[in-house]
């Protein structure tokens, strides 16, 4: 009797090692699945990279593309008028971040805005943090890629430890925050050249056009392209030194505009919102072969506010 029991606690012994050890297979079978089904959060090369490649991580329907040293513009970044960056999940994000790229859309794309940045990030703590608010849920990109998405603030967020990916929608579907395609106009890569914060437009005709129809002036300037340069003027003071550069097809077309530009220049209007306009016509621009160069002194930061206000408004 004693023998037969000893050969029952074997077969359960051996019935228990064996599933123990399917189950274990299975688990890591399962794990396997679901680490390569879904993806992590992209690690990007450096801004200055893509910069010199002429691609940036970013979609490429945007009106505005800005470039900004996070640390040096944070005061900036932290006024800018998009209610979604004061999320406290965000402005935690941001405030790790070194250098990020911003593209602006115009209504039609369903998009406001986009942010790609570079930093050192928590990315597994965040998770966490996302995962234990009610105003974020999981998601996941045609890629299986996932990101996190607040319905209350229609915003869509990722990172991985070295980026961060951040999408705002004007409407209730969310966005995939992995995009790239947004191509660098040529000379912006040395035009850039590390600046406080940087941008360049990507329809500049029509920009152009509008502007200088808000200052009552009938130009129709066939620009190519509209770049914006911000560095310190005095660091302690928060004053500013802007470079606004056009550039055209060819040297005879930029000497016309700088003509015009001066002579238009005593017509300006005192009105805040008209002042792009006035920042173009009442600064001698200075031409160099293709080019234009305005350089512009802003004594106050709340200036250089009022200028993206009114660049994200004309979208």
């Amino acid at each position: 009797m004693a023998s037969k029991n000893n050969k029952s606690l074997k077969d359960v012994k051996r019935i228990l090692t064996t599933f123990t050890s399917v189950s274990l297979c299975l688990c890591v079978i399962l794990f396997s699945f679901m680490f390569l089904s879904c993806q992590t959060a992209p690690t990007l090369k450096t801004h200055d990279a893509f910069l010199k490649e002429g691609v940036f991580p970013l979609d490429k329907e945007a009106s505005v593309y800005l470039i900004a040293d996070v640390k040096e513009a944070k005061s900036i970044i932290n006024q800018l008028p998009f209610n979604e960056i004061k999320d406290s999940n965000v402005r935690q994000m941001i405030d790790r971040s070194n250098y990020a790229a911003a593209a602006l859309f115009p209504q039609k794309s369903g998009k406001r805005f986009q942010i790609t940045a570079w930093g050192n990030y928590p990315n597994s703590g965040a998770d966490m943090a996302l995962g234990s608010n009610n105003n974020w849920k999981k998601q996941q990109n045609e890629n299986h890629v996932p990101f996190w998405y607040s319905s209350a603030e229609r915003l869509s967020l990722a990172m991985s430890a070295k980026n961060l990916f951040v999408v705002s929608s004007l409407n209730n579907s969310p966005a995939d925050p992995f995009t790239t395609g947004a191509v660098v106009p040529e000379g912006f890569s040395d035009f850039y050249r590390g600046s406080v914060l940087s941008c360049w437009v990507n329809n500049p005709a029509s920009m152009l056009q509008q502007i200088m129809d808000k200052a009552g002036v009938p130009l129709r300037a066939p620009v190519n392209q509209l770049f914006l340069n911000l560095n310190f003027g005095n660091q302690a003071q928060k004053q500013y030194e802007a470079v606004i550069r056009l550039g055209f097809e060819n040297a005879a077309h930029a000497r016309g505009l700088a003509a015009i530009l001066s002579l238009a220049g005593a017509f300006t209007s005192n009105d805040p919102a008209m002042q792009i306009a006035k920042l173009l016509l009442s600064n001698r621009p200075v031409q160099t072969d293709r080019f234009l160069d305005i350089k512009v002194n802003f004594t106050r930061e709340a200036e250089v506010i009022q200028l993206i206000t009114s660049l994200a408004g004309m979208l």
